[in-house]
């Protein structure tokens, strides 16, 4: 055993190594001097990204900078407000998805600019200010340039930007973009892009699908010559003469989206329903509560409600001609003028909140549609929409429907009006005439009378209101 324990003896040699640092230190060194090590340097790239235009509704396609909340050459952290701007129904603050330093603004106060172009220019360091600026000019003379230089040939495609100077720059490309390099199975690393700073559009996708654009045939159909036996077509006027003395007023961002839902609106066949209903007991119900907050508006927002979920067909929509859909929220919009056009908050689950809890949640939406600060979900997610000109005298009107809903109610004013009952007595009730627009695609009139009688029912006996 002896023996070996001996024999092993030299396996512990490591041992006597490590009690001595000196040696170590020396074969260390001598190993460091055979094998130099080799670093690696980082290649740091410098970073100057873009911030967006960004879409604040489903209809919004471009918006308007109201204003710029830093300046050029501050610093920002990741989520600080940046910049207000005005959408098609509110002014929104909006924030910065990276940390860095604003290098270079390209949409001013007042200018507008499409959802998802550039607006301003973000550098991680100081030393890329100088390169942000170059490419603002850049985008700015890309903004500026004169029609007639695109109108020269209007078949040729756009050409890409030129390349900048300095690191490679990532991939950009739009939503849109994005979606159809995956409908149809394109490599987007191998798409060259034409929009601003070599961003990639939609058009630029279609075009490596081998996908003809939509505009070119009726670009062609407009550029091909009428034959000489064709008989002149009627000509309208384009435009009307002037008037002296008038002022032309640009629309308002909210106006265009106004004009723009009036005119889909036309695409919808619709018919209209009117219905009497008496106020009595619902203008005494009003004398109680209104001490407390509640307004006629609420009212009638939560007995409209009630009645839609007695009839869910009347709160369900039809968006594509094909289908409709019954929605699982009855969510009221009302329509409330405010300075520059209209809008309409939602009540959300209006038949499920009781009386005051609406009113209250009612008076937040007002204020908060008055100073333009709604979020989208706050005004774009009506199934029902009501509409009330009775404050101001209205005895009747037809209302317009939005689009994307099934109806939209207009309420009269409560009038004094003399009726008879079964027996031949005559009497003097208050009542208002309350007319229904609706899409007949899938409301027919049977639905909507019924609906009415329930509306009228439950006006007419307002108790359940306030349970």
């Amino acid at each position: 055993m002896a023996s070996l324990l001996q024999s092993k003896s030299p396996a512990l040699s490591f041992s006597s190594t490590i009690s001595s640092p000196s040696s170590l230190r020396s074969s260390a060194a001598a190993t460091a001097a055979a094998f130099p090590r080799q670093y690696k340097l980082p290649v740091v790239q410098s970073k100057i990204r873009e911030i967006f235009m960004p879409a604040l509704s489903s209809t919004m396609t471009e918006g308007k900078i109201v204003s710029w909340t830093k300046s050029e050459g501050d610093v920002l952290s990741k989520g600080e407000s940046v910049v207000v701007v005005e959408s098609d129904k509110a002014d929104m603050d909006v924030e910065t998805f990276y940390g860095g330093i604003l290098a270079a603004i390209v949409v001013n106060d007042g200018e507008t600019a499409p959802v998802g172009a550039p607006i301003g220019l973000l550098a991680e360091t100081e030393d890329e200010i100088a390169e942000a600026k170059i490419r603002a000019k850049g985008q700015s003379k890309l903004e500026t340039s004169p029609a007639a230089t695109t109108t020269t040939d209007a078949a040729a495609p756009p050409s890409p930007p030129p390349p900048l100077d300095g690191p490679p720059i990532k991939i950009v490309a739009t939503p849109y973009a994005k979606k159809l390099t995956k409908q149809h199975e394109i490599d987007i690393n191998k798409v060259t892009g034409t929009g601003a700073f070599g961003r990639i559009t939609p058009e630029d996708v279609e075009k490596a699908a081998g996908i003809t654009p939509k505009s070119i045939p009726s670009a062609t159909a407009v550029a091909a010559p009428i034959p000489a036996a064709a008989a002149p077509a009627k000509a309208y006027p384009t435009s009307f003469p002037d008037i002296p003395g008038s002022t032309v007023v640009p629309f308002t961002t909210m106006q265009i989206a106004v004009s723009k839902n009036m005119m889909e609106s036309l695409s919808v066949p619709t018919f209209r329903v009117g219905y009497p209903v008496s106020t009595n007991a619902l203008d005494a119900l009003y004398e109680k509560v209104k001490p407390k907050g509640v307004t006629m508006t609420a009212l009638l927002a939560k007995a409209a409600a009630v009645a839609l979920a007695q009839h869910p067909v009347v709160n369900a929509t039809c968006k594509d001609g094909k289908s409709f859909t019954y929605n699982s929220s009855i969510n009221i919009a009302v329509a409330v003028a405010i300075n520059g056009g209209l809008i309409t908050p939602v009540l959300q689950d209006a038949d499920k909140l009781d009386l005051y809890l609406l009113s209250q949640k009612w008076k937040e939406l007002v204020d908060k549609a008055r100073a333009k600060q709604l979020q989208p979900h706050e005004y774009n997610s009506g199934t029902f929409t009501l509409s009330n000109l009775g404050m101001f005298g209205v005895d009747r009107f037809d209302a317009i429907l939005p689009p994307g809903q099934g109806a939209i109610m207009a309420v009269g004013a409560s009038k004094p009006t003399v009726v008879s009952d079964s027996e031949g007595f005559f009497s003097v009730k208050n009542k208002m005439l309350v007319n229904v627009t609706a899409d007949h695609r899938i409301i027919y009139g049977a639905d909507l009378a019924a609906f009415l009688q329930t509306f009228s029912n439950i006006v007419e006996n307002p108790e359940s209101l306030t349970m």
